[in-house]
């Protein structure tokens, strides 16, 4: 369903985990006549204001898709102004986030990641490993089937391997090799600029996840909108298969 407007209904219990397609930078700028850069730098600003509203509403995990297998796809030059911008992001960011008690963590393919980048990245997890506030992950060349491929080859070289027995694998050993394996599973998955897709994101852990569409560009959300999705998320029968009471 589309995020309508209104006033948000900030009253009632959070999701433990909410994820977001951060969609709609690019055409943020074009509709102001800016670079497509322009739009990502303001998206940088939509992340601080949302890790802020979810820390100030008690949510305990978020979750940003900043970056899929896909999108190396796009020209040479918009993907080094992306990394580029993710260099400064956890330079200039790290310590601070520290500092306020969140914990980092980064799940996708670190192999087409350039070194100090992911230099930068492990040092990040590092320092925030023992945090106990907010559990930020960010999303980064990363693929909901690419991650599935990776589990079933990883269990699959076990198996050759006699560590497993191919029967024995079940959902939870699926799990447990999953990239996200310390996380729970989103509650609520948001996608910002109205595209109604989920565009290869946690494609085994949504099984179950109320999605929302909101109708503004990623440079535009914020409190509020994060407010209504959680207002939205509220009017849901969460059945997970069963007959509702």
């Amino acid at each position: 369903m589309t995020q309508q407007g209104g006033k948000p209904d900030a009253a009632g219990p959070v999701p433990a985990h909410v994820a977001i397609i951060m969609d709609g930078n690019g055409r943020w700028a074009r509709a102001r006549g800016l670079p497509r850069v322009a739009g990502h730098r303001k998206g940088a600003e939509a992340v601080q204001r949302t890790m802020e509203a979810a820390m100030d509403l008690g949510i305990p995990y978020l979750t940003l898709f900043g970056f899929s297998s896909e999108n190396w796809n796009r020209p040479e030059a918009e993907v080094g102004d992306l990394m580029g911008l993710l260099r400064r992001y956890l330079q200039a960011e790290t310590a601070e986030m520290h500092r306020r008690n969140i914990r980092i963590r980064v799940v996708g393919d670190r192999s087409r990641l350039a070194p100090d980048i992911v230099a930068l990245i492990e040092a990040a997890e590092g320092m925030t490993a023992g945090n106990t506030g907010l559990n930020l992950t960010a999303a980064l060349s990363y693929g909901g089937r690419q991650e599935i491929t990776h589990v079933a080859r990883r269990l699959a070289e076990r198996a050759a391997a006699g560590e497993i027995d191919p029967a024995n694998i079940d959902e939870a050993m699926v799990n447990e090799h999953l990239w996200t394996r310390e996380l729970p599973d989103p509650d609520l998955l948001i996608r910002t600029s109205n595209e109604q897709r989920i565009s290869n994101f946690l494609l085994w852990q949504c099984a179950y996840t109320e999605l929302v569409f909101a109708d503004v560009f990623w440079p535009e959300f914020g409190r509020e909108q994060l407010e209504l999705a959680l207002a939205e998320f509220r009017t849901r029968d969460r059945r997970f298969g069963a007959i509702a009471g």
